[in-house]
């Protein structure tokens, strides 16, 4: 056995591991040595690659993720929101209302300057790029991390999605929707139509969304007319609105005039702008004062008023005036509205003393002016300021018309051929008894008005009592006429069958105690100088939503009262304003009909008036500013009182004036009652029985009315009377009778010759009774023959004129 040490095996007890060799150090056995330091913390090639192939997948999953997650929402409640605008006839603008000044206008309603402009300051690739571009997007961010202010690098695209479908805030979450509805709205929408949106929803400043409202409120144009320098300024103010109105801001101005210039450089760098136009164009600095929107003055009133028309006729009903949008023209003439503004401070306004005189504190005006042809309202007046008084003094039912009602009693005389107690058919020239306090006679109750001042006149024609408006005379003929006759005659007219005290009134009801409103008494005057036609009064001439032209009522003309009741009317209100209360009105410098009213405790003040091309209604009202109850006038101006011959009479001539200034002046074309130019002795008078024509009337001779140069030739249309067909009157004028000696060679059931007043209505003969005369298609009796001094003379015998 040898003494050497053995070699153990294996599994047969412990043996010391073998020392590591250099090799080991090297790595793996593959030989690649070890990571080792700062090395360590550096990935591989391979671990690299994968990340980036992961982040890869992770990009593009999310971007398929957030494509179909993120849907185009609906738009936000501020980007469809829009004001009403309202026009005048002429299409410019009165107003517009709403919280938010917008106005969507379609792209062809946009110039091509200001659709250049916008592209040149904001997206000169929009319609050859994408609808995002990171590049941009990646510069804005650079720009703003390294502290060179904060700057956009969104398309116009993303600026469309940002104002019309989220919200302004700066997160990152809306940053992600705004990038995915981009590029989805992209491929929805034509280019066209984004930028139309773009248009129409971004800011400008001066409370302006959208390039139409924008171009009011700095140039008080349409966005239609905007040149290439007025719409490089508007493009400028995208970028910073406030602070680059040069108005508001002067300081800003050389650095908006940079921008300015920016925008024209890049019009013309894309070939959009004539390098030649470009040097000639000076920065055009915008208004000082921008077209008033807003509802003071009486834009307020207007829009009020027009609302109320368009929501109780059905043309657009309330919820969907609130939503916005329409562009509403009125039938208002701007040249009028200024006038009658002027005229009511010429006339009222400016000699009030409010701190002196309390009473004038209380005083209030109200107007409105009907084309009599059309119904169309040119001009209302509602008050001083809608903002300081905010009741529409036009359209308010509260205040009595008094006396100016009462045409509408002796028109309903001679529509209904109604007589006197006694028997004596009444007609200009009837004569009533104007005793103050008289008893109207045939009333069931007792009822004895007194006449203003107390004041008798004994025995008087109806054309003088209503010179003097006296109300013994007006109460007796109401009852003799029937106060029903009267009040249906008064709606026909025009006023609404709601008027308040209109229904429950008895012979008062010549008086004038219902409370119609200005426009409502301007719609049926301007009846009357339509020779009786009635067309509704209508304030609308158009209205529109986008591309959408919504309906209007069909308007309709019809015969309210015949062509004689509106005319012989007419006749005997030439003399108010020739003779009467209301020579005041004669400053209009034209032929005009009207009548004077006063309200109880003359609270109220009325004139009512037309020419043959305007009809005219003003009132001046009484009513405490605090308590809004109603006040009398006595003492305003400085005056003793206020009647319907002053101020309102003065406003009116003014306005009238004013209104029809440039136009022809035109004569009434008059076709009177039978009989009208008549004298018609008083009740008990022993010549009442026979003819009341004395031998030296100058139309005794051959049966004619006196001339009148007023009334013009007759009009051939054969419109407007209504009584019995071809029939003639008795000896004193009895519609529907055949006269003593037969009737008429017209159109009638009779024939032959008569001792009537000729012919009454759409006959065609020849009357020869007394006063009759050629008749040619509506009457026979020569009322409106021409003459030499005025209607009056016409009404009046021997061609006298009382004084």
């Amino acid at each position: 056995m040898s003494d050497e040490p053995q070699r153990q095996q294996p599994g047969q007890g412990w043996a010391p591991r073998r020392p590591p060799t250099a090799d080991a150090s090297r790595g793996t056995a593959g030989g690649t040595p070890r990571r080792t330091g700062r090395r360590r913390l550096l990935p591989t090639w391979r671990t690299a690659l994968g990340g980036l192939l992961i982040a890869a997948l992770l990009v593009v999953g999310g971007f398929f993720l957030g494509y179909h997650l993120v849907q185009i929402p609906a738009a936000n409640a501020l980007a469809t929101q829009q004001s009403n605008v309202y026009l005048y006839a002429d299409g410019s603008v009165i107003a517009r209302d709403g919280e938010v000044n917008r106005e969507n206008v379609t792209l062809d309603r946009i110039s091509l300057a200001a659709r250049h402009a916008v592209l040149a300051a904001e997206d000169r690739d929009f319609y050859t790029e994408s609808a995002i571009d990171p590049q941009a997007m990646l510069r804005a961010a650079w720009n703003t991390a390294t502290g060179k202010g904060k700057q956009s690098g969104s398309t116009i695209t993303q600026q469309y999605v940002k104002n019309y479908y989220l919200r302004q805030e700066q997160t990152v979450t809306r940053k992600v929707k705004e990038f995915f509805i981009s590029i989805k709205l992209d491929r929805e929408q034509s280019k066209d139509q984004i930028l139309e949106g773009y248009l129409n929803t971004s800011f400008f400043g001066r409370g302006a969304y959208g390039i139409q409202a924008a171009a009011h409120a700095y140039y008080g144009i349409d966005a239609a007319e905007l040149d290439a320098g007025r719409a490089a300024y508007l493009a400028a103010l995208v970028n910073a609105p406030s602070k680059y109105d040069v108005i508001t801001h002067p300081e800003n101005r050389d650095a908006v005039e940079r921008r300015w210039n920016y925008v024209l450089d890049g019009m013309v760098d894309e070939g959009w702008l004539d390098a030649g136009e470009r040097a000639a164009l000076t920065f055009p600095t915008p208004r000082r004062t921008t077209l008033p929107t807003g509802l003071s003055g009486q834009r307020g009133y207007i829009v009020n008023i027009v609302k109320n028309h368009l929501v109780q006729h059905g043309i657009v009903d309330e919820a969907a005036l609130d939503a916005g949008g329409y562009r509403i023209t009125t039938t208002l003439h701007k040249d009028k509205q200024d006038a009658f503004v002027d005229a009511v401070n010429d006339n009222l306004m400016d000699r009030l003393d409010r701190e002196n005189r309390k009473v004038d504190t209380y005083v209030r005006a109200g107007g409105a002016s009907v084309d009599p042809k059309t119904g169309k309202v040119v001009a209302m007046y509602n008050g001083i300021d809608y903002v300081k008084q905010y009741t529409p003094n036009a359209t308010r039912r509260d205040f009595q018309v008094g006396s100016s009602f009462k045409p509408f009693v002796f028109t309903a005389a001679v529509e209904h051929g109604s007589r006197t107690q006694d028997g004596r058919r009444i007609t200009p020239n009837t004569v009533y008894d104007g005793t103050s306090e008289r008893p109207v006679q045939g009333w069931g109750g007792r009822y004895a008005p007194e006449n203003e001042d107390h004041r008798d006149y004994g025995d008087i024609t109806v054309r003088e009592a209503t010179d003097k408006s006296v109300n013994a005379v007006y109460a007796q003929m109401a009852v003799d006429v029937g106060p029903d006759r009267v009040r249906q005659t008064a709606v026909d007219l025009g006023l609404s069958e709601d008027t308040p005290s209109l229904d429950d009134a008895g012979p008062s009801i010549a008086l004038g105690v219902a409370t119609a409103s200005v426009l409502d008494m301007a719609e049926a005057y301007a009846t009357l100088a339509n020779h009786g036609r009635h067309a509704a009064y209508t304030m609308i001439e158009k209205v529109t939503r986008g591309t959408e032209t919504i309906a209007l009522p069909e308007r309709r003309t019809r015969q309210a009262v015949s062509r004689q009741a509106a005319d012989t009317t007419t006749a005997v209100l030439r003399g108010v304003v020739e003779n009467g209360t209301a020579t005041a009105a004669q400053s209009a410098g034209r032929p005009a009909a009207g009548k004077t009213g006063t309200a109880e405790e003359d609270t109220a003040a009325w004139f009512a008036g037309y020419t043959p091309d305007l009809a005219t209604v003003v009132a001046v009202m009484g009513q405490d500013p605090v308590t809004a109850g109603h006040k009398s006038l006595y003492g305003a101006m400085g005056l003793p009182r206020i009647n319907g011959g002053g101020a309102p009479a003065e406003i009116w001539g003014q306005y009238t004036r004013e209104a029809l200034r440039g136009q022809p002046v035109r004569s009434f074309d008059l076709r009177l009652q039978p009989g009208a130019w008549q004298t018609q002795p008083p009740s008990g008078d022993p010549s009442s029985s026979s003819s009341s024509s004395s031998s030296d009337d100058p139309g005794d001779e051959d049966g004619t009315a006196p001339d009148d140069e007023d009334t013009g030739g007759r009009t051939p249309d054969g419109t407007g009377t209504r009584t019995d067909s071809g029939r003639t009157g008795d000896g004193d004028g009895d519609e529907g009778r055949t006269g003593d000696g037969g009737g008429t060679d017209g159109t009638g059931d009779t024939s032959g010759e008569g001792n009537g007043d000729g012919t009454t209505d759409d006959t065609t003969g020849r009357g020869n009774g007394q006063g009759g005369g050629r008749g040619d298609g509506d009457d026979a009796n020569g009322d409106d023959a021409h003459g030499r001094n005025g209607l009056t003379d016409a009404l009046t015998p021997h061609h006298r004129r009382d004084r």
